[in-house]
């Protein structure tokens, strides 16, 4: 097991590693920029190394003084966490010529995965169904109109590099087809550094289905089954819940297998997540895998009773995988709601400055991972997420009632935030009937 490693996120991802690491006996070091200077997690850290300004490029996402602090801090390891640098191959590769372990997977299998174009040739490999699209990248307009035309509209344009919903358009016909190609590509560019996009067929109202799981260097691949996904707004996860209230137990089988084929096939190690869209017939598709922690995997945390940061660190550290498949359970229901520093009354705009007021909830089955305390101000330089609550129960029907009682009792003041957003969406009556997919935030609020 390693003794000290070093932290190369901020927030509350940071806050999570440095507990886990301090639970295993390990010594965590953590960077921080000039706006994080006063972040209270920084006193909790065995050690804490300002890396640079509050520009990200100056500091978070910067290589070299990521580097220079883990080798004046003399660690064995860097957590990248999740954002930031943590699917960077050339991090990850650096990492390891320094004789540093990246708390991650081998290079060559987030080069596999990391590539949406090349993930869905492996998955292909590994006889796992793909949505139907281009074979790689499409490099013009007019050979994506013919593609387009042959599987028929809508389909949507990917940025190959991408996630979160950047370089990314759905398109209905050869005239809006022609204005996103572009825009896509430029998006893709300005976000990834890679503009190379690819097309795929859009499947109408799917849910968004993924599977955790973890692989140890000798072999062993176990899943942590699923997590429901759809309630998202412009492909930005809102809230996420386990078991996916729609899956069957075979069909979850299926899933599940379809998510270690995956993972097996790319000889990965370490935590991932291999993502599907679930469309109206049960039929499900690979879309791509995520090469690092998510920001859900509480979720997945609350119903199995694992702590996957806990299985990184002893995983990267060359321990193996010690629990077989069929003695992880999954037991109740977990739901988490993403509390973003935004303005859902207008338009979800970045809502950031001072908190005067943070009165986070508690009680049976709550849960809330945050950095944030009274006094706290948000950045505007970071992402907006400043709180996830958790909740578990035995049903479905408890969690929600739960999570609509513990977000009525957070209170952050004065800025505005997603909880309004969040309670609305949790009482509208198709949300507690199970049938959403991923459009339903856009078609109801």
């Amino acid at each position: 097991m390693f003794s000290r490693i070093l932290i190369a996120n901020r927030g509350e991802i940071a806050l999570r590693i440095i507990r886990a690491c301090h639970e295993l006996d390990i010594e965590a070091v953590v960077v921080y920029s000039e706006a994080d200077k006063d972040a209270p997690y920084l006193q909790l850290a065995d050690e804490a190394v300002c890396i640079g300004p509050a520009d990200c490029a100056k500091s978070y996402l910067n290589i070299p003084r990521i580097i220079s602090a883990a080798e004046i801090t003399d660690v064995e390891a860097i957590h990248p966490g999740y954002g930031f640098l943590a699917e960077n191959i050339e991090f990850a590769q650096i990492c390891q010529e320094c004789g540093i372990t990246f708390i991650g997977p081998p290079v060559e299998a987030m080069r596999l995965l990391g590539d949406k174009v090349m993930a869905r040739k492996l998955a292909q490999q590994a006889k796992v169904p793909v949505v139907p699209g281009s074979d790689g990248e499409i490099e013009d307009i007019s050979e994506s109109i013919k593609l387009a035309n042959e599987m028929g509209y809508p389909v949507i344009i990917k940025a190959a590099a991408g996630g979160g919903g950047r370089g990314m358009r759905i398109v209905h016909n050869d005239i809006s087809l022609r204005s996103a190609f572009n825009a896509a590509r430029q998006e893709a560019e300005i976000a990834f550094g890679n503009g190379c996009v690819y097309l795929e067929k859009y499947i109408i109202e799917p849910r968004h289905v993924e599977i955790q799981v973890m692989a140890d260097s000798k072999g062993n691949v176990v899943h942590f089954f699923e997590r429901d996904c759809s309630t998202q707004r412009r492909h930005q996860k809102m809230i996420e819940e386990s078991p996916c209230p729609v899956l069957d137990k075979h069909t979850r089988e299926k899933l599940c297998e379809a998510a270690l084929r995956v993972i097996k096939e790319a000889k990965y190690v370490n935590a991932a997540t291999v993502e599907f869209l679930l469309d109206k017939d049960k039929n499900f598709y690979f879309i791509e895998a995520n090469t690092r922690i998510q920001v859900e995997h509480p979720v997945t945390e609350m119903v199995t009773g694992y702590d996957l940061i806990k299985w990184q660190l002893k995983i990267a550290s060359g321990m193996p995988i010690k629990m077989s498949q069929k003695n992880i359970k999954h037991n109740g229901v977990a739901i988490e709601c993403r509390i973003n520093a935004e303005d859902p009354e207008n338009n979800f705009t970045p809502c950031p400055g001072k908190i005067t007021k943070f009165i986070p909830p508690g009680g049976p089955g709550v849960r809330v991972d945050t950095h944030v305390h009274q006094g706290w101000t948000v950045s505007p330089t970071y992402d907006s997420m400043i709180a996830k609550v958790i909740v578990h129960q035995n049903t479905r029907a408890a969690a929600i009632t739960t999570m609509k009682r513990a977000l009525r009792e957070f209170v952050i003041e004065p800025i505005k935030t997603t909880i309004p957003a969040c309670l609305d969406i949790l009482s509208h009556n198709l949300f507690v009937k199970n049938e959403i997919d991923t459009g339903f935030v856009e078609r109801n609020f």
